[in-house]
């Protein structure tokens, strides 16, 4: 090793610049070669210390332990270390010696092994053999994620007879671990986001495809969102949707709702912020557009902490009044927008705080992605025309003449 790495230093004071292509490529090749090699005897030294209960010697308490503070390993690289080594051990030598010469990444390596292990116990020495071999041979051609999906059909190529079988096992065992390991994680952050993590089932993560493609799609020329921004905003209209229906089993006797609590001067004035019930503070902006929504009861302050109002439903638009508004504009009536009336709140055109009243001719319906347009973009209004129908009238930036437009997906007799 000690040769090794005097090689190595004058391969380091060469110039990388001063090679032709083909020497750099023939270099990039020996060298990836050699690192594979190195990952066998790493591997091969790695697994004579776990035999020889170094660790504990060093008061260490494993293998992993031991090697994630002596080379400053995080734990689960030294964890992955310590498993291949142990299981290499015992595989097939035609593995390891594929490894050792350089025909193999440690990711490959670790994926045949895998594949081995769920092969059946019954099956013979000669058939796994083969397996081997073939698999070795897929590695000189695709990398760790390909030769995992074609070594799960290994069995067609080695065992035929017991392939239709073992698949099914198989299935129904990544079927049970992938249920047994499901999960959703909520973490806040200081900043008031909220990351989403988690594990889904292959059912339940077709479901949420269905519900979110329908909702991904730009809403037009006009829309620079990324996709990861229309899948998050996707993900809010279906739990708005949810919240819309009424059907959602009751949360501590109450019907699931969202709560913000704000001062009424904060409402009127459009100063300060308002709180959420899981202590998160809103801009003042965002209190004033979530008070349209049905699906949020605001709690407004006076002075004194006293509660003026706990969602009036006469601030709502809901019943007779809501049915009324759907006839009327059919789904979300701003320009352009296809959304369907489930997806819409009403939105008093004169803000209820400023004293606009809870009625037809002062109400829009509005997906939640325009109702944000509207209440954060003050260059967009909207009245309603002389046929009591909704008409917008965008910013000088975007149309100079300032012509008010009207929605054409949606029309009623």
């Amino acid at each position: 090793m000690d040769r090794v790495g005097a090689e190595i230093r004058c391969c380091l004071d060469r110039p990388a610049w001063a090679l032709s292509d083909n020497e750099l490529v023939d270099a990039v090749d020996a060298v990836h070669a050699l690192q594979q090699r190195l990952a066998a005897l790493h591997l091969r030294l790695v697994r004579e210390v776990g035999g020889r209960a170094v660790a504990r010697t060093h008061g260490a308490t494993s293998t992993t332990v031991w090697l994630r503070n002596r080379h400053r390993l995080s734990t689960p690289a030294a964890r992955r270390l310590v498993t291949l080594a142990t299981t290499l051990d015992t595989a097939p030598p035609a593995v390891a010696d594929a490894l050792a010469r350089g025909l193999l990444t440690t990711d490959q390596a670790r994926t045949i092994l895998d594949v081995l292990t769920a092969l059946p116990n019954h099956l013979g020495a000669e058939a796994i053999d083969k397996a081997v071999q073939l698999l070795i041979d897929w590695a000189a051609q695709f990398e760790p994620a390909i030769l995992r999906t074609l070594g799960n059909r290994i069995l067609d190529h080695v065992a035929p007879d017991l392939a239709d079988e073992a698949d099914r096992a198989a299935l129904h065992t990544a079927e049970t671990r992938a249920h047994d390991r499901r999960h959703l994680t909520l973490s806040t952050q200081p900043t008031g986001q909220v990351t989403l993590t988690g594990l889904l089932d292959a059912e339940t993560a077709a479901v949420l495809h269905a519900a979110l493609d329908p909702l991904t799609t730009p809403t037009g020329p006009g829309d620079s969102r990324s996709p990861g921004q229309r899948r998050a905003d996707a993900l809010g209209d279906i739990c708005r949707l949810a919240l819309h229906t009424g059907t959602l089993p009751d949360n501590g006797g109450d019907r699931p709702q969202v709560v913000v609590t704000t001062s009424f001067d904060t409402l009127a004035g459009q100063l300060g912020t308002g709180t959420l019930d899981t202590g998160l503070r809103l801009t003042p902006e965002a209190v004033r557009r979530l008070a349209c929504d049905a699906t949020i009861l605001p709690a407004v302050l006076g002075g004194t902490s006293q509660v003026l109002d706990v969602g009036r439903q006469r601030r709502l638009f809901t019943g007779p009044l809501r049915r009324a508004l759907v006839l009327r504009d059919g789904g979300c009536a701003f320009p352009g927008c296809d959304r369907p009336p489930r997806w819409c709140d009403g939105h008093h055109i004169r803000h209820w705080a400023d004293g606009g009243t809870t009625d037809l001719a002062n109400a829009v319906l509005l997906c939640d992605h325009h109702h944000r347009l509207i209440h954060h973009d003050s260059d967009w209004t909207v009245h309603l025309g002389p046929d009591g129908h909704p008409e917008f009238t965008p910013p000088a930036w975007l149309d100079p003449t300032r012509l008010p437009r009207r929605n054409h997906y949606h029309h009623r007799a």
